[in-house]
Formats: C-alpha cells, sequence, structure tokens
C-alpha cells in the first residue's frame, strides 16, 4: 500500500507539473505573441513568398498578431481567441518586361483564422478585410503577360486546405493594358452601401436605356420603340402563363390520378431565380460597383456597373449577376443578367440594349462585319453558351428601331475556325425605303455625317461612290435572311415589299435572291460580289416578271388605263470597289418585253406631235389603243449601254428609240423617231431627243428637223397656200414590229462575259420590220415588212411570263 500511495501521488505531481508546463508555455507564448516585434519576421515571410509566386514581394509597413474573441461563437468556443494577422503597404513586384513597377499593391490586409480547424489541416478565415487594392495588367502583342505566376510544382496535393468565407474591401483600382486586344482602361471599384437585387437593376437600367434610345432615335422613334418592346414582351408573358397553365394543368392531372397531395411549381426570370422560398435558389445581388474609362482598339470608353459579391464566384452553380452601361464612341451598350460559373464562362443570360449611328461601326468593336445603316437602338435577350467546340452566343427575339423602320428576330453568333458564323432571320413590318440608302452610301450628306462617313459624293454624280469596306468582309461568314414585309416610300416608287438572303462566305458577298415587289409583280436578282482580291469582282443576274404598266407610272395620269405588263431579264458583271466603279465597267445584257394590253392614245399622239389629234382629245376624249409589244435590248460594253433594239408597236404607230446610256459619265443620249401608221392631217411629227445627265436630264424636239419642217411649210405657202399643207400630212409606213420573233429573241437568257472582260461586239438582230439601231458591229436597220402586225399571242406571252 506504501509504495501504491507513492506511484500515485508521483503521477499526481508529473500531471500538475505537465499542466503547470502548458500553462506557463501558453501565457509564454501569449506574452511572446503580444510582444514580439512580428516586424523582425518580414524579410523570412517576403523571402518565402517571393519564393512561392517567383515575383518580388515586400510587407513595406507593420507587421501585426493579435488575439480576438470570435463573434457570432457560442458556449465554450466563444472564450477561444482567435488570431488576426495584419500587414501594411504589401506590394507584388511585375517582371522585367513591363511598364510598372508592381503587379499589385495594397494599403492594408487584415483577417482572423479559426483555431479549432487547424487541428483538422483547414485554414478557415471568416473574413479578409483589403484596403486600397491595386493592380496593374499588362499584356504585350507576342502574348507575354503579368497575371500568370510561375509557381513552383508540388510533389502532391497539399494537406492543408483554404476556406475563405468573405471579401471586404474599400476602394479599389484595375488597369489594363492589353496590346493584343488594344485595350488601355483604368476601373475603379467599391462595395455598395447596400446590396440590389437584379429586378431592381433591371428597372433602372431599362428607364437609362429608353433614354439613351431617345438620343440615338428621337422620342418618337424612341417611343415605338417602347411599344414594340411592351407588345412583344406581353406577347411573351401570355405564351408563358398559357404554357405555365398548361403545365399546372397536366401536373394536376396527373396528381389526381396518382393520388398526390401538391405539385411543386418553379420560376424563374431573367438570368436568374425571381422568388426564394425553401428549396428554390435566392434571388441574385449586387455588391460591387465600378466606373471604367479609357480606349478599346483607339475607340474612347467609359461606363459604369454593378456585379456581385466576390465569394459568389466560388459557387459554379450560383448565378453570377452582373450589370454594364458603357459608350464607345457613339456606340452604346447596356446589360443585365446572369452568368453561370464566372471563372470558365459556362453560360450568359442577359437582358441587352444597344444604341448607336451605324450598326457598321460595331465592327471595330465586336469584329461582326454588318451594313452601314441610319441610327438604331435595339432590346433583346442575349445568350451565351461557352464550350470547347466554339462559342455561341444569341440575341433572341430582339426588337429595333432602324432610322424610321422596325427591325425583329434572332441573330445567332458561332465561334468557328476559320471565321466566325452570324446567322438569322430578320423582319421589317415597315420598312422605310430611304433607310436602304447608307447601304450602298446613297444617303445624304447630313445622314452620312451623322454615321461618320467621309466620303463626299460629288455634286454632278447620282451613282454612289462611297466604297465598300471588303477588308471586313473576310472577317466573318454569314447567312441571315431578311423581309421587309412593307415598304413606305414616295408615291413614285410602286416598291411594296423585300425580301433578300444574304450569304457571306470567305469575303464573297452573295444576294440569293434580292427580290423586291414592284409594280403588282416582282423584281429579283441574284448578286455575287467577290471582295477577297481588289478590285471587287461583281455578277448580276436579274429577271422582272408581271410589272403592270399603270403601277410602274402611278402619278402618270395617261398610265391608269394601261393594260400590259413588262417582263424582262439582265446579266451583267463588273468590277470595282463602290456602286459607281461598278456600273462604270458592266458589260453584259438587258433585255424587256411589253406584252399585249393597252396606252393612253393621247400619250402616244402627244409623242408624236400631232398638233390636231392632241387639241382634240384634249378637249374631248382620251381614247385608248393597243400596244401590239414594245420590246428593248441593250448591250452593256465598259459601261456604255447601247439600245440595238428599243421599240414600240401599237395600232397607230411604231415609235424606235437609239443612242446610248454612258454609265461612266452618267449621261445619256437617246433619239426617239415616230413612223405614224395611217394618214394623219396636221402633224407636226419631229424626232424627239433625251439629253444630259442623270442628274439634270434634258427632253425636248429635234429643232434642225422641226424648223426645216417649218420652213417647207413657209416656203411652199408662198407657192401656193395649199401646197404648204403637204408637210403637215403625215402618210402610214405600214411597218409593224415582228412582234413574235421579238419575242423568240427577247426570251433567249442574256449574257455577260466574266467580271473585267470587255464585252465583244455583237452583230445587231436582224428581224424584218424591226427598225434596228445603228452599233459597233452591227449594221443599220432596214425596215421593210408588209402585211398584218405580228401580234404576240396569250399563250406566248405566257410562256415569257413563266419563264
Amino acid at each position: 500500500m506504501p509504495v501504491s500511495s507513492t506511484i500515485g501521488r508521483r503521477i499526481v505531481k508529473v500531471i500538475a507539473w505537465l499542466l503547470a508546463a502548458i500553462v506557463i508555455l501558453i501565457i509564454a507564448l501569449v506574452i511572446f505573441i503580444l510582444t514580439f516585434d512580428w516586424n523582425r519576421a518580414r524579410p523570412y515571410i517576403d523571402d518565402k513568398v517571393t519564393q512561392a509566386i517567383g515575383r518580388p514581394f515586400a510587407i513595406d509597413g507593420d507587421l501585426k498578431v493579435g488575439w480576438r474573441h470570435p463573434v457570432g461563437e457560442i458556449g465554450w468556443r466563444g472564450w477561444l481567441p482567435w488570431p488576426r494577422f495584419s500587414a501594411a503597404n504589401i506590394t507584388i513586384g511585375n517582371p522585367e518586361w513591363t511598364t510598372q513597377p508592381h503587379f499589385a499593391t495594397l494599403d492594408e490586409i487584415d483577417f482572423e483564422v479559426k483555431v479549432l480547424p487547424l487541428l483538422a489541416h483547414d485554414i478557415v478565415i471568416p473574413s479578409i478585410n483589403l484596403v486600397n487594392p491595386s493592380v496593374d495588367l499588362e499584356r504585350l502583342l507576342d502574348g507575354r503577360n503579368n497575371w500568370t505566376f510561375k509557381l513552383p510544382s508540388s510533389s502532391g496535393p497539399s494537406e492543408w486546405r483554404l476556406d475563405l468565407h468573405d471579401i471586404a474591401f474599400a476602394r479599389g483600382n484595375v488597369a489594363l493594358s492589353d496590346q493584343q486586344k488594344k485595350v488601355e482602361l483604368q476601373m475603379a471599384i467599391d462595395t455598395l452601401g447596400q446590396p440590389i437585387p437584379i429586378g431592381e437593376a433591371m428597372k433602372q437600367q431599362e428607364a437609362a436605356s429608353r433614354s439613351a434610345s431617345a438620343q440615338a432615335l428621337g422620342k418618337a422613334g424612341a417611343g415605338k420603340l417602347s411599344a414594340q418592346a411592351n407588345a412583344q414582351a406581353n406577347a411573351q408573358a401570355n405564351a408563358q402563363a398559357a404554357s405555365e397553365a398548361a403545365s399546372e394543368a397536366a401536373e394536376a392531372s396527373a396528381a389526381a390520378a396518382s393520388g398526390a397531395a401538391s405539385t411543386d411549381v418553379h420560376a424563374s426570370g431573367v438570368g436568374g431565380t425571381t422568388t426564394a422560398p425553401a428549396g428554390k435558389r435566392e434571388i441574385p445581388l449586387y455588391a460591387i460597383a465600378w466606373t471604367v474609362k479609357g480606349t478599346y482598339n483607339k475607340t474612347p470608353v467609359s461606363g459604369s456597373g454593378k456585379v456581385g459579391g466576390v465569394l459568389a464566384l466560388q459557387d459554379a452553380n450560383r448565378p453570377f449577376p452582373v450589370q454594364a452601361d458603357v459608350k464607345a464612341a457613339d456606340l452604346h451598350v447596356a446589360l443585365v443578367g446572369t452568368i453561370t460559373d464566372p471563372a470558365h464562362l459556362a453560360a450568359l443570360d442577359l437582358r441587352l440594349w444597344l444604341q448607336g449611328a451605324s450598326m457598321a461601326r460595331l465592327y471595330s468593336l465586336t469584329g461582326v462585319t454588318l451594313p452601314e445603316t441610319p441610327p438604331y437602338a435595339t432590346d433583346g435577350h442575349l445568350i451565351g453558351q461557352f464550350k470547347s467546340s466554339g462559342n455561341v452566343f444569341k440575341y433572341d427575339n430582339f426588337t429595333g428601331r432602324v432610322g424610321g423602320s422596325d427591325l425583329n428576330g434572332s441573330l445567332t453568333y458561332t465561334a468557328r475556325e476559320p471565321r466566325p458564323l452570324l446567322q438569322g432571320e430578320l423582319v421589317s413590318h415597315q420598312l422605310q425605303f430611304a433607310d436602304l440608302a447608307p447601304v450602298i452610301g446613297a444617303d445624304s450628306k447630313a445622314s452620312k455625317a451623322k454615321r461618320g462617313d467621309t466620303t463626299a459624293q460629288p455634286s454632278d454624280r447620282v451613282l454612289p461612290v462611297e466604297e465598300f469596306r471588303t477588308d471586313r468582309w473576310k472577317a466573318i461568314d454569314a447567312d441571315v435572311k431578311f423581309t421587309g414585309r412593307r415598304i413606305i416610300k414616295n408615291s413614285n416608287l410602286p416598291i411594296t415589299d423585300l425580301y433578300t438572303h444574304v450569304v457571306l462566305t470567305d469575303g464573297v458577298l452573295s444576294l440569293e435572291p434580292l427580290k423586291f415587289g414592284v409594280a403588282g409583280g416582282s423584281l429579283a436578282s441574284d448578286i455575287r460580289l467577290d471582295g477577297s482580291a481588289a478590285p471587287l469582282k461583281g455578277r448580276f443576274s436579274t429577271s422582272a416578271r408581271h410589272l403592270k404598266l399603270k403601277q410602274l407610272f402611278p402619278n402618270f395620269k395617261t398610265m391608269q388605263n394601261a393594260l400590259g405588263e413588262i417582263n424582262g431579264d439582265a446579266a451583267l458583271t463588273a468590277t470595282g470597289n463602290s456602286p459607281a466603279a461598278l456600273a462604270a465597267t458592266s458589260n453584259g445584257e438587258l433585255k424587256a418585253l411589253v406584252t399585249q394590253g393597252t396606252i393612253s392614245r393621247l400619250l402616244m399622239e402627244a409623242a408624236g406631235l400631232n398638233v390636231a389629234n392632241v387639241v382634240y382629245e384634249k378637249l374631248f376624249d382620251e381614247r385608248d389603243v393597243n400596244i401590239n409589244c414594245a420590246a428593248a435590248h441593250f448591250v452593256a460594253t465598259d459601261g456604255v449601254l447601247e439600245a440595238r433594239v428599243f421599240a414600240l408597236d401599237t395600232d397607230d404607230a411604231v415609235i424606235n428609240i437609239d443612242g446610248h446610256v454612258n454609265l461612266r459619265d452618267e449621261t445619256i443620249d437617246l433619239g426617239v423617231h415616230p413612223h405614224t401608221k395611217g394618214f394623219r392631217v396636221f402633224s407636226l411629227r419631229s424626232p424627239l431627243y433625251a439629253k444630259g445627265t442623270f442628274k439634270n436630264p434634258r427632253v425636248g424636239v429635234n429643232a434642225a428637223a422641226l424648223a426645216l419642217r417649218g420652213g417647207a411649210v413657209i416656203g411652199l405657202g408662198l407657192i401656193n397656200p395649199f401646197a404648204a399643207l403637204i408637210p403637215l400630212l403625215a402618210p402610214s409606213n405600214n411597218q409593224p414590229l415582228p412582234c413574235a420573233q421579238l419575242l423568240a429573241q427577247v426570251r433567249q437568257a442574256p449574257k455577260a462575259p466574266p467580271p473585267g472582260v470587255r464585252q465583244q461586239p455583237k452583230a445587231a438582230l436582224s428581224l424584218d420590220g424591226v427598225p434596228v439601231n445603228k452599233s459597233a458591229g452591227g449594221a443599220p436597220s432596214s425596215a421593210g415588212a408588209n402585211g398584218k402586225p405580228a401580234v404576240i399571242s396569250p399563250a406566248s406571252a405566257a410562256q415569257y411570263k413563266g419563264s
């Protein structure tokens, strides 16, 4: 027993001494921590961190370690203090090639560490507080950047795990200088005083974007865009409500059949969920505000926005909220929505607004090639999917205004090699014809100045000289369909609608077809512009079908009783980088035929200057005459359109037109020669002319021929008063056009040489009775057919129309 008690006392003493040693050690450790000058450890810490990150690291301010009671802990854990670390004036160096000395600077950092998790090799930090962080990011043309750190390789996974709950900071700055992307930006960031839900940010941005639309389009245009957007939103809401009702009905039916007691209905909004009951995801909140200023591709950029909290980036399944309102020159971009897994950019779900002076300016910022347009504004839903096979972005069901026209549809952008692809279908319910002018550079000087074009259109020219930007055509491929359902235009233009299919492949632009509804018929063209090399090479194939005469001239009273139709075809090739240059180098053929119909006799008699009949019909009647046929065959050679056959046959007259139209200098030189059928009294019939330029044409009577006839009247009147009537008598030449033969000739498809090859001279048509014109390589006409007119049969006309 004495031995046992002695051993027991010794064990108690040992335990007591051990406890005393532990207490003394803890007290000594606490005293050491509280009294030790941790600044002595800075060289050691600087050296270890420098080795770890491969960059110079330094703590130039005080390094402190303290103890604090934890906030929020209960029970005995609340009595266990946590160490709190702080360091001031921290710098991280840059590689030698950078322009800035530091990659990052920080006025102060402080954080606490939970003690107990350290036993399990878990470093749990409830919060890190950063004071005035500043980061300078740089990348050179060769791809070197300063944000990639060369960390030492590890032989295996670390036993320690970091668990960071929150990051707080007061003010911060980020600078980016990227020579590859041509970006120079300065960004200031700060925390919001109170988190903002995504719904509130959506309302604020919608109001701001509509105000910006008013600046681009005017108040009237912005009001129409707002009405379009509201109508589409209501339609989508009704469709969604109907879909949800149908879904609920189906679920209720299934629940009734299975005896289920309840169903669970989910609701979502743009970019994420809208409610957060039990079991549902929470509403995304904005926590950080930012502003930016600088240049992108030499374009001034400024803007502001908001994003979610920093730690929200850690959850790949939580939608991360973003909001931005940015201006780049005259382009205004605004968005509100969410990004899924921002660290790896898995998906986008954004409401997107765009405003600008011309869609062509999007190229410098996005790389997307679009045509020149009037000022525009759009409102739509941008959905993005980031995939290894190629990122896909869809601007879905957007509404917009372009000038005075509405624009609706969806566009899909697919990032692929060797060029991205833009696909979609666009519709304009009311298209202002004037809004199409900027596409070919035919808009006014004021419109050009507004969209930033500096090309001066010569005052004496009509054809646009503004060059196509073929250098952009190789940046992207496109497959887009556009429909203009109703065209608003000048009353003199008989155009009603438009459809085109735009295909752009490796610098070759095709419109297959470009189709207009014209005068009750159609004017369809297949256009191919090869911009892969200079100069641009163009091919044009056009067909006119069922164009009604009276609708072609809606404001010409003498044409309102006309019943005929015009059908025709053209094939042209050309080279040049502008519409004017293409016209000036065009080669090929144009053919047209007017099938049986009627036309105002007054118009025909006026063309022949039959004075007595014009006066009579003006006072008493406007009878109509039948058109047997009218044919036109022009050959284009190096931009000069020469009339090989241009004639009109009616019951009363045959009218022949000769001469040429020069597209190089935009001049007209045509002669009109009437040949009367039947006997006319008091006729001052004389050749007419159409001369001048496209901008200032002149139409009149051949004064020399008319003076010669007037002189004959005076001369014969001196001999015999009755003999003076002889020059006013117009006997019939009775030489009708062989319409059936003309139909066969015109129905032959026109031909054009390859682009850049001169049109070879062709012999003029040698049809009996046709007043064929002189031309290079051809012979003068030799009219001389007798007998009745060869009227086109309805079957033959129908055959042409159906071709």
